[in-house]
């Protein structure tokens, strides 16, 4: 409320940090609270809350579970009917579950691990890339925590032997929050991943996504192809489904009649006509395609290429007018040609049908405001392709109050292929994997590595982050 926190106590006075020494009205409040003469300390808005949120985020958890012992007054409840956990799990546990989503929100964090060891529980947050321990709870608060969670994701409470999925929509200050959970079972008893996505965040144009100005302008020469298919490749969580996204939203026209098969559907897009997969009822990647091939479509997203079925009927969509989208788990872009063979299709299909591919990885960017320049080493300069006999500055993190561990957020580094009739012709003869790259590489596409390269001159990245983007072409 006032932006303050004590951080001293006299036997005259407390010590207070304010961003505003001249809120007297504060200052009142905690004089007539503590009944104690203040003393005043200017400190940033930024210092004071993540103090706040560093010593007293954890108090209140544990405050939240204090009152949900007292409430039940039991050690465990392993043995409660449905009935009983039910009401559990509508307890002071709603507030702690609540407070933990709000905190990893807060803390820009894409999932929120819950993880029972022998003795308590580990609550992480994968916070740009990387997991980070928050805080430990005690074992006996795992029931209360997992059945609340599962009654917000409509899942099954009284079944812990097998793994569920569940989905639930929220609105946290006022943006609209996606969660979906999953759940498996452990020896210590079920493990919970709530993968959070903003969806007032979620939507970018595709000049936002990080593109160099060579990329962009060959990724717009692709797009404008009337038909062919376009890949987006990349591991787990490397932003293929917001390129995906972002590209359905330049050319979502009312001309253009635009169908997607996904799983899930992440973001509901006006204007284009969505469909989840749901293999329970029969409707897959494949038997979802061929549905929507009898739609009259312009272009076609499928979420993700899984199986040989699905590519041979993708491909076919491609060279029979229409544009397709989507995306494959391969490590580079010219993999991904190699792949599509590799899953039966035939290679003279796959060079008619394929026009362009952008592999794709997230980085961590170093923070503005408090990044390190160094002079690199010679290794360093050797590792990274560079002249050896240059003077170079690279940047480390540091940590400060604005970021925590010197970084602040991720940008995507990309590749693209365009399959020109060189490239063509390569595929028909099937050429190998360091065939097409070398071909790719003269026809001008930059790596992912040299393009890595380039964001940690440019003092956006670390060599590590660029090592772990592109070690595959290293």
């Amino acid at each position: 409320r006032y932006e303050l926190i004590a951080i001293d106590k006299k036997k005259d006075y407390l010590l207070v940090a304010m961003s505003d020494p001249l809120n007297f009205f504060a200052i009142d409040d905690i004089k007539m609270l503590t009944k104690s003469e203040i003393q005043i300390a200017i400190s940033s808005r930024e210092a004071i809350i993540k103090n706040i949120d560093k010593f007293y985020r954890k108090e209140s958890t544990e405050k939240m579970l204090k009152e949900f012992k007292e409430s039940y007054e039991v050690d465990s409840i392993e043995g409660l009917e449905e009935k009983e956990l039910l009401e559990v799990a509508t307890a002071p546990i709603v507030k702690l579950i609540n407070s933990i989503i709000q905190q990893a929100i807060d803390m820009r964090s894409s999932d929120i691990h819950i993880e029972p060891c022998d003795e308590d529980i580990r609550i992480r947050f994968r916070i740009d890339g990387d997991l980070h321990e928050i805080m430990r709870l005690s074992i006996t608060s795992l029931s209360p925590i997992i059945t609340r969670i599962k009654i917000m994701g409509k899942m099954n409470i009284a079944e812990k032997r097998i793994p569920q999925d569940g989905r639930v929509e929220t609105k946290i200050n006022g943006n609209e929050i996606d969660i979906r959970i999953s759940t498996i079972p452990t020896v210590y008893g079920e493990k919970v991943v709530l993968r959070l996505l903003d969806r007032s965040n979620f939507m970018f144009s595709k000049d936002e996504l990080g593109f160099t100005k060579n990329n962009l302008e060959t990724f717009d020469e692709i797009l404008r192809q009337p038909y062919g298919m376009i890949l987006v490749t990349g591991p787990t969580g490397s932003g293929k489904t917001t390129t995906l996204y972002a590209v359905l939203k330049e050319l979502n026209k009312d001309d253009k009649n635009i169908i997607t098969i996904e799983d899930p559907v992440e973001y509901k897009l006006r204007g284009v006509n969505q469909m989840q997969i749901n293999p329970k009822a029969g409707l897959t990647f494949a038997t979802g395609l061929r549905s929507i091939l009898r739609q009259d479509p312009d272009i076609i997203m499928v979420g993700e290429i899984r199986d040989s079925e699905t590519a041979e009927i993708a491909v076919r969509a491609a060279i029979t007018g229409h544009l397709v989208l989507s995306t494959l788990h391969t490590n580079d872009s010219v993999s991904s040609v190699i792949r599509l063979v590799d899953m039966g299709v035939e290679p003279y299909l796959v060079s008619s049908a394929i026009i362009g591919v952008v592999s794709q990885r997230l980085v961590k960017e170093l923070c503005p405001d408090c990044k390190i320049p160094y002079e690199a080493s010679y290794s360093e300069k050797s590792l990274l392709g560079l002249d050896t006999e240059q003077k170079i500055i690279l940047y480390k993190p540091k940590g400060c109050n604005k970021c925590n561990n010197g970084y602040k957020g991720r940008r995507a580094v990309h590749e693209i292929l365009t399959v020109d009739e060189c490239m063509r012709q390569l595929i028909d003869k099937g050429a190998s994997i360091d065939e097409l790259r070398n071909a790719a590489e003269k026809q001008g596409m930059v790596s992912l590595l040299r393009n890595s390269v380039d964001l940690a001159i440019e003092g956006l990245t670390t060599t590590e982050e660029v090592l772990r983007a592109g070690y595959t072409l290293n």
